[in-house]
């Protein structure tokens, strides 16, 4: 197996499929690495962060929901979530807390495989191009560029700003936005992240040439995306 192989974290406490998904992803080209117990994901994580995490909702421990909440305090890792609940409130709420995509059982091995494909292709620029070329992060500074012009902005401006360019193409929720740029999030609400957002195109259309880079998402949330 390459060393430098996309990492994937399968969290998952049926050993019979968690099997079948390492030996397909594995067979895929990808390292695989299992964990069955909720309550022992973020220290894997915290020891080696994966390239993306497969995240059963229903777990021994801690379960998916909570364990998606707290990831997104401290890390964008893509997360996908598997799961058999199918109706349309846990797929919803799978998005509130940060997951980016949602594969329901029974799935077929590779449509599972297409989803970490495509996921971690969506990925990937966020460490390559084009947005941090285009779009300057001076994280001491606390300032962002565009073609070398510094960006008028506010700090919350600023942070919500941050975090959208460095992942590009990932959908965040405005519950992922609260915890993410709002350093006191549990005292400002939803609505505050669509005034902020609505700002912050107005400010980057000037520079941008009504350029949209920030994308709304029907139900879930925003997603950064230069096209």
């Amino acid at each position: 197996m390459n060393a430098a192989a996309p990492t994937i974290l399968i969290v998952e406490d049926d050993p019979r499929i968690s099997e079948v998904m390492a030996a397909y992803l594995g067979h895929a080209g990808y390292t695989t690495k299992c964990v069955e117990d909720g309550d022992l994901v973020l220290g894997a994580l915290r020891a080696s962060m994966p390239s993306l995490v497969l995240l059963d909702l229903m777990l021994p421990g801690t379960d998916g929901v909570t364990l998606c909440r707290e990831i997104r305090r401290f890390s964008a890792v893509p997360i996908i979530m598997v799961t058999a609940k199918v109706e349309e409130i846990d797929r919803l709420l799978g998005f509130e807390v940060g997951a980016d995509d949602y594969l329901c059982k029974p799935f077929s091995p590779r449509e599972l495989v297409a989803r970490v494909q495509a996921m971690l292709k969506r990925a990937m620029p966020s460490t390559q191009a084009p947005a941090p070329q285009l779009f300057e992060h001076d994280e001491g500074a606390q300032r962002i560029r565009y073609a070398g012009q510094v960006l008028n902005l506010t700090p919350q401006e600023y942070r919500l700003l941050a975090v959208l360019i460095a992942a590009p193409g990932r959908i965040f929720s405005r519950a992922a936005l609260l915890q993410l740029a709002y350093a006191d999030g549990g005292d400002v609400f939803d609505r505050a992240v669509d005034s902020h957002i609505k700002n912050l195109r107005k400010k980057l259309a000037a520079v941008l040439a009504d350029r949209d880079v920030i994308h709304s998402v029907y139900g879930v949330g925003y997603r950064f995306e230069l096209t």
